[in-house]
């Protein structure tokens, strides 16, 4: 990841005969999609609610055994998307068809919707090795058995920053030619595409050009992605930008940021109570693992959600943050119990300094629950250690188990239980409250 400030006539003709047949972007239904898609401007998932991205990005490519706890951790942090980093073999290793479909599964796993991206393209005409978004279409088409059939699931982010500062110009002739082609080559997916300037579009590039690649897409189900870093350094400049597209129906959502970086200091503030005000979703950089000269862009400092940093507590916890603002893609939450479907037991084995908890979810609804996710609050100075049966997380007080692949599926009048160990200070006592995938549990 690189940030700075620093065509063919005949593919130009076709756009241009496009533009001429395709209705504006605000009157434009959307083709009957079998999963995500676009409709005035909004990212719908396949339930038909509104989705909003709210999410990190995780190197994948780089960092391939830290993936299966990382989407688990984020999670917990109460995450309902994630971007993953992919590579087409050009710049780096390929991921190929059965490592994505390993990655798809488990973001399905973790209810996550899976954002994935091509990213070799990074500062194509500038960066040496970069490759062009042609070559990207050829990698998802390499992969496409792994991505078929997951519209529900997954949003294609055809290449990283597909334009360094040099040539950004063709920008929208080959990002409207790369949507063209990944529909011939039979995707039905959600496609993202990124700004070019190393994604921040200081050009206007894709501000300017964005309804003709939206037009250019004959199922209009494409999304804009800005990634905001030391361009977008005051509030002004972030509004302005985001409220271009969302004035005219386009739908946008911010794809990476971060808190600072070596080419300015970004609004991170601005960024996210935009966002918030205008429904648009975000996916911060990145969750760990950053180098040369990044690495204060980790939110965990060594894969580690326990030791978040200033930026990952900024981002998990902070106003207008993933955890106040996050909500579960609808094809994963309508599978969760409703109020009143499930009831918890904690039982406290107390030693002072020291304690043991055993708990119980058990399911009382009348469907199974696949995948899920018991968050609650310690009533006093206890810390996590140890854990049994699940996976969890603490941050302050507040408490977020997730399953384990053995303990995934609570049948319908069933149960699962997990416990953990944990040292305290002062009076212990039992959490005043459970909910299981967002959705209260009563106490047993």
């Amino acid at each position: 990841m690189r940030k700075t400030l620093a065509t063919a006539a005949g593919a130009l003709l076709a756009l241009a005969a496009s533009l001429l047949a395709a209705p504006s972007p605000a009157q434009a239904d959307t083709q009957a999609a079998p999963g995500f898609h676009v409709a005035d401007g909004r990212l719908l998932d396949a339930t038909g609610k509104d989705f909003v991205l709210r999410g990190v990005n995780h190197a994948h490519a780089w960092y391939p055994t830290r993936t299966a706890q990382a989407l688990k951790d984020v999670k917990a942090l109460g995450a309902n998307s994630v971007r993953v980093v992919l590579a087409t073999g050009d710049r780096w290793t390929k991921n190929d068809t059965a490592d994505v479909a390993s990655v798809v599964a488990q973001c399905k796993e973790n209810r996550l919707v899976c954002v994935l991206e091509a990213h070799d393209t990074t500062g194509y005409g500038e960066q040496d090795g970069a490759v062009s978004l042609s070559r990207a279409v050829a990698y998802w088409t390499s992969v496409k058995a792994a991505v078929q059939g997951q519209e529900k699931y997954v949003v294609l982010n055809i290449g990283n920053e597909p334009y360094g500062n040099t040539g950004y110009a063709a920008w929208t002739s080959d990002t409207a030619d790369a949507v063209a082609r990944m529909r011939a080559a039979g995707f039905r997916h959600t496609l993202m595409v990124d700004a070019p300037n190393w994604g921040q579009d200081w050009s206007f590039t894709m501000r300017d050009h964005a309804a003709e690649v939206f037009a250019a897409d004959p199922d209009r189900n494409t999304v804009f992605s800005i990634h905001m870093y030391g361009v977008f350094n005051t509030a002004d400049k972030v509004k302005s930008y985001l409220e271009r597209f969302t004035s005219q129906h386009l739908p946008i959502v911010v794809g990476e940021f971060g808190n600072m970086h070596s080419d300015g200091d970004p609004d991170e503030d601005a960024i996210m109570a935009t966002a918030q005000q205008l429904g648009v979703g975000y996916l911060g950089w990145s969750w760990s693992g950053n180098g040369g000269g990044v690495e204060y862009l980790d939110m965990a400092t060594g894969f580690d959600a326990s030791r978040l940093t200033a930026w990952g507590q900024r981002i998990f916890s902070g106003t207008n943050g993933i955890k106040q603002t996050a909500k579960e893609a609808g094809v994963f939450s309508d599978a969760g119990p409703a109020t009143g479907s499930c009831a918890v037991s904690y039982n406290l084995s107390d030693w002072g300094n020291w304690f043991n908890a055993d708990v119980t979810i058990r399911n009382t609804g009348t469907t199974a629950v696949k995948g899920w996710q018991l968050a609650f609050a310690f009533p006093g100075a206890q810390k996590l250690n140890s854990v049994w049966n699940a996976k969890a997380v603490q941050q302050g007080n507040e408490v977020r188990a997730g399953n384990e692949s053995w303990t995934e599926t609570i049948p319908a009048g069933s149960s699962v239980s997990f416990g953990f160990n944990g040292s305290s200070t002062g009076t212990n006592g039992v959490p005043a409250a459970f909910t299981l995938n967002g959705n209260t549990c009563t106490k047993s």
